[in-house]
């Protein structure tokens, strides 16, 4: 009895609801029954789509000013809610900056500066010959050819800003060859590229050199190449056991590919 009733009034519903149409505005939300009567029946309600006249923000995210300095009858009048005096009833001084000790002479001024930064120091990034013969085995570095700052970061063998440092380790691993052009290089790597036949020069760069040598297409005209500016770094690439390209012995024999010694049109790009 209870089951016929039921299927009556579900009837009695889907006769008074076939007659309704959905609008182009309108959304469909379904109203099951039982699922042992398999019947369902629909019922339509209106849906709002947002536009430019119905644009709000959210709940919360805009705030009301406080208003103080209103009468006392806001609770925020006369001092305004800072209180009587005192540090923080001032104007301009209620967040004092770091390192302020309340007027005790501070931390920071209270001992004297020591040492000092060069601002001529250079940032040299060591690679290893381990690696170089890595990357070679990989078939990432031609060993014919110059292995230069360019190649090096063209290949993503090691990350630089002013330049590399070629040490000694891993220094059995070595077994090809090269010829390496660095801004620095040990006395064990030295030893080991010349005992397989290689070469070592290091070629000094400066910023603007060695930012036309690793992106050479940002120039229309490659600048020349700037000599050693201080006399510590004109003994250091004159010195032969150092392997600097200006020394006697080296400059005579071997032009560094890496190095513009006149200012010429870039023909790459």
């Amino acid at each position: 009895m209870a089951t016929l009733r039921v299927t009556q009034a579900v009837n009695m519903l889907q006769r008074q609801f076939s007659g309704l149409k959905l609008g182009p505005l309108q959304r469909v939300s379904s109203l099951h029954t039982s699922r042992t009567l398999g019947t369902v029946f629909r019922i339509d309600r209106p849906a709002q789509f947002v536009s430019l006249n119905n644009l709000r923000d959210n709940k919360g995210s805009r705030k009301t000013k406080k208003r103080v300095g209103r009468g006392h009858g806001s609770g925020h009048g006369k001092t305004c809610g800072r209180g009587q005096k005192g540090q923080k009833s001032r104007s301009g001084n209620s967040k004092p900056g770091p390192g302020f000790e309340g007027g005790q002479t501070p931390l920071m001024r209270v001992f004297p500066k020591r040492g000092f930064k060069n601002a001529h120091a250079r940032d040299l990034q060591p690679l290893n010959l381990d690696k170089i013969q890595h990357w070679i085995n990989t078939g990432r570095l031609d060993p014919s050819k110059p292995i230069t700052l360019k190649t090096i970061y063209d290949s993503n063998l090691v990350k630089f800003k002013d330049g590399v440092s070629l040490l000694g380790r891993g220094a059995g691993y070595l077994q090809v060859p090269i010829t390496v052009e660095v801004t620095r290089a040990s006395k064990e790597a030295i030893k080991r590229v010349e005992e397989l036949g290689g070469r070592v020069v290091c070629v000094y760069h400066n910023k603007l050199a060695l930012r036309a040598l690793l992106k050479p297409e940002k120039f229309a005209i490659l600048p020349k190449s700037a000599m050693p500016m201080t006399a510590k770094l004109r003994r250091m690439y004159e010195d032969p056991e150092r392997r600097g390209f200006l020394a006697e012995g080296i400059k005579n024999e071997y032009e560094p590919v890496s190095f513009n010694f006149e200012r010429r049109v870039n023909t790459s790009t």
